[in-house]
C-alpha cells in the first residue's frame, strides 16, 4: 500500500515534497530530493486504529498545538513519550511507514512537518526530527 499524504500541507508545511494522495510515492531518495540519503531517522508517531480519531489528531496538528502534546492525548501505541520512537535504521520499520518517513524533511516539535500513512497496525501520523 502506498504512503498517503494529506492534500492539505500541515501548518508551516508549505516545503512538504508532493502534492495530494500518492505525490511523494514516485519519488526516490536518489531523485530531485533536496534531502541527503539517510540510513537512520529519529522519528514520532501518532498511531490511531480509527480513521476518525486520526482526523481530530490531524485537526489539533493544523491548529497549531505541539505534535508530542498531541501524541501523548491521541497514539494508541506504547510510545507514550510524546510518540517517540527513537533512532531507527533502514529495515527496521514497517515498509509503508518507512517509505513516508525516510521522504519527509525533519522538523521540530513546534513547527513539525508530517505525513499520514496507513499500515497494518492502523493509521500513523509520522514527524520526523532527525537524519543520519
Amino acid at each position: 500500500m502506498a504512503p498517503k499524504k494529506d492534500s492539505k500541507p500541515a501548518k508551516g508545511d508549505s516545503k512538504s515534497k508532493g502534492k495530494g494522495s500518492g505525490g511523494k510515492a514516485d519519488k526516490d531518495e536518489g531523485g530531485s530530493s533536496k534531502l541527503k540519503a539517510a540510513t537512520a531517522i529519529n522519528t514520532r508517531h501518532i498511531l490511531c486504529e480509527k480513521h476518525s480519531k486520526k482526523e481530530e489528531a490531524l485537526a489539533k496538528l493544523r491548529d497549531g498545538a505541539k505534535f508530542d502534546d498531541v501524541a501523548r492525548e491521541f497514539s494508541e501505541d506504547k510510545a507514550r513519550q510524546g510518540g517517540s520512537l527513537g533512532w531507527k535504521v533502514r529495515g527496521s520499520l514497517d515498509a509503508a511507514y518507512e517509505k513516508a518517513a525516510y521522504e519527509l524533511e525533519p522538523s521540530t516539535m513546534g513547527n513539525s512537518k508530517f505525513v499520514e500513512v496507513k499500515t497494518g497496525h492502523g493509521y500513523h501520523i509520522i514527524m520526523v526530527e532527525g537524519r543520519r
